[in-house]
């Protein structure tokens, strides 16, 4: 439900950036003969010719719109270019037109915060700019206004309709206009500025709406296009909000829009103007009924949050009517093909942007044959994101079988689904200085058959593997970068007996020991690029090494009474262990989140951690400090 926010005591400049046909500027930009043609992208379903996803204004001049289809398209208008957008895994590709998309916010954002709402429009929050220009060089100063500024709409000039590029300009340059319509004039030049930039840069034309908060600008931004900006001024918001549709305002085209309509009467968002703010709130609970309150009003409180990715990742289709999925094997093939997609595009985002993200999520909509009781949804399910393209299928096709269990209640009932739609949200961004775990143990892998690691982390870059749990492929890196087999190697007698006695403890360092939720499993004896044969080890090197080991051992148990560490000096020889006064507190917000809490466990003692648990402590995987 909608939230009621303060809106900001200072006056704020706000644009709404809204694309033109984005779909089809971007395919003509492709093949310029397209330019000044009726044009329509249609989806990849040759069913009817397609449906419509855009259409170019040329082709809206001839009635063309974007609920027919190919074919209807055709009818109306002949010499429609009919622009199949690009598929991949039997779904429609979208990566062009979001590249092309990120082109738009690059120039946009040069001026001030901007946020990314969509693949074809952005808000931007030029208050900061808006103020300098009008110390700087107030519109009134100028030598000239740009030509683009001069062709801006502002509601309420000239009863509603500007007269000319005259009116336009005395408006800009007012001298007695209050301080928040100053800084609208100069947002009104800015914006005009970008737009001509993003034209010549891109080859793409944009529309804007320029107001004191998201909500105005958003409802401005279409009311003239294309490639054409409106203003609103304080003074035109009763006007503006007195004749527009309820069902137009967004957060009210739903259930609550058709609630104020059917129950209230209200049809208009000015006729929200006829209850007060405690009866809204009688109605519609505190915070919703204040939100209506305020927006009958023009107050809007949200703020530009300054985005230029998305901030969550998803892709989904349909499968409407015939086409619906009505068995488990059918519906994983579609999850498999959707998780692969989203796999790559977060992979992609952790490469270029440094950012990951931790929660797996599946939509899907579905009906029930021979159910009294059709209308129950199909519910969302979650959890927590591994990377790596096998592991998120896996785990989507868990989500969905959960979701159909409680979707069927144990009833033995046809189903069949209609949309399936995979999404990965709570994205955040790696902290800078952050090196993963990896880093500090090339010597230990570098000897590593090159198929062999790659194949232990599959897919997978240092980022993510010091954050994602990696145990199948960690398994298998381990059995492959195995030591030399007995045979291969001839040992000093002294130093084989040594190695078997260590072999032989069954303590805290037993490699057969369950490691699962430790970083045990990174360092695998296999992959040292310094691999020797142990004859090549002197004995009394060994014994040098084991005596070191032993007072380290000593220096921990006695600090910490609490970990349990066996102090078998054969078995300390081959295993690494590490005083807590020398650990790197620097990188320990790489490990998992387990052996985080471990660890601070031992720097705040009186918050003890339970770790026998867990089969071994994080104590024993660092190596002692070499003096």
């Amino acid at each position: 439900m909608p939230v009621a926010r303060p809106e900001s005591q200072e006056p704020r400049v706000i644009a709404h950036v809204d694309m033109d046909c984005f779909y089809v500027q971007v395919e003509q930009r492709r093949n310029p003969d397209l330019r000044g043609v009726p044009t329509a992208v249609v989806q990849y379903n040759s069913w009817k010719g397609g449906g419509l996803i855009a259409v170019g204004y040329e082709a809206r001049n001839f009635g063309v719109k974007r609920s027919m289809r190919g074919d209807e398209a055709k009818r109306v208008c002949p010499d429609i270019q009919l622009v199949q957008v690009p598929v991949a895994r039997g779904k429609a590709d979208l990566n062009l037109y979001r590249s092309a998309g990120s082109e738009v916010v690059a120039i946009l954002s040069t001026k001030g915060k901007c946020e990314r709402a969509s693949i074809d429009e952005v808000y931007l929050d030029l208050t900061d700019a808006a103020k300098s220009m009008l110390l700087e060089s107030p519109p009134a100063m100028l030598d000239s206004i740009p030509e683009e500024a001069l062709k801006s709409h502002v509601l309420g000039l000239s009863s509603g309709e500007n007269k000319g590029e005259d009116d336009v300009r005395k408006w800009l340059c007012q001298p007695d206009a209050d301080y928040q319509d100053k800084l609208l004039a100069c947002g009104t030049i800015i914006v005009a500025e970008l737009r001509v930039r993003v034209l010549q840069e891109t080859k793409f034309t944009c529309s804007a709406g320029i107001a004191r908060n998201k909500m105005l600008a958003k409802l401005a931004s279409p009311m003239h296009k294309p490639a054409q900006q409106t203003v609103v001024p304080a003074t035109s918001v009763p006007d503006l909000l007195a004749s527009l549709p309820v069902k137009k305002m967004k957060q009210l085209g739903g259930k609550l829009g058709t609630s104020l309509q059917d129950d209230l009467g209200v049809n208009t968002v000015g006729d929200l103007l006829k209850f007060s703010e405690q009866k809204l709130q009688d109605l519609y609970g505190i915070n919703t009924g204040t939100w209506l309150w305020k927006i009958a009003r023009g107050i809007n409180g949200d703020e530009v949050e300054d985005r230029l990715l998305p901030k969550s990742h998803g892709c989904g289709k349909t499968f409407p009517g015939p086409m619906a999925l009505k068995t488990t094997s059918s519906v994983k093939q579609w999850v498999n093909q959707l998780c692969e997609e989203l796999s790559e595009r977060i992979q992609s985002d952790l490469n270029q942007n440094k950012r990951i993200a931790q929660t797996l999520t599946l939509h899907a909509r579905a009906f029930k044959e021979d159910e009294l009781d059709p209308l129950k949804k199909f519910p969302s399910k979650s959890c927590p994101l591994r990377y790596g393209t096998s592991k998120i299928q896996e785990d989507a096709m868990h989500l969905f079988e959960s979701g159909l269990s409680d979707f069927l209640n144990s009833k033995n009932l046809g189903w069949g689904i209609t949309s399936l739609a995979v999404g990965a949200s709570k994205i955040v961004d790696i902290p800078n200085g952050t090196t993963s775990i990896l880093k500090y143990l090339t010597e230990k892998r570098t000897s590593c058959n090159p198929s062999d690691c790659s194949d232990a982390l599959p897919g997978e870059p240092d980022h993510a593997t010091s954050l994602i749990s990696q145990k199948d492929a960690d398994t298998k890196s381990y059995k492959e970068c195995k030591v030399p087999l007995e045979s291969e190697v001839e040992e000093n007698p002294k130093t084989k007996a040594s190695r078997e006695s260590a072999s032989d403890s069954k303590g805290l360092f037993d490699r057969d020991a369950n490691v699962k939720g430790t970083i045990l499993r990174y360092f695998s004896g296999g992959c040292s690029s310094n691999q020797r044969s142990t004859s090549e080890v002197e004995t009394n090197q060994l014994e040098e090494e084991e005596e070191k080991i032993s007072s380290s051992t000593a220096n921990i148990t006695s600090s910490h009474p609490n970990l349990n560490l066996n102090q078998n000096k054969n078995a300390l020889s081959e295993n690494w262990i590490y005083n807590i006064e020398e650990i790197d507190l620097s990188v320990v917000d790489e490990l998992p989140l387990e052996i985080q809490r471990e660890i601070r466990g031992w720097i705040h003692p009186s918050k003890r951690i339970n770790t026998a648990k867990r089969g071994s402590t994080v104590a024993h995987y660092f190596s002692p400090a070499r003096k």
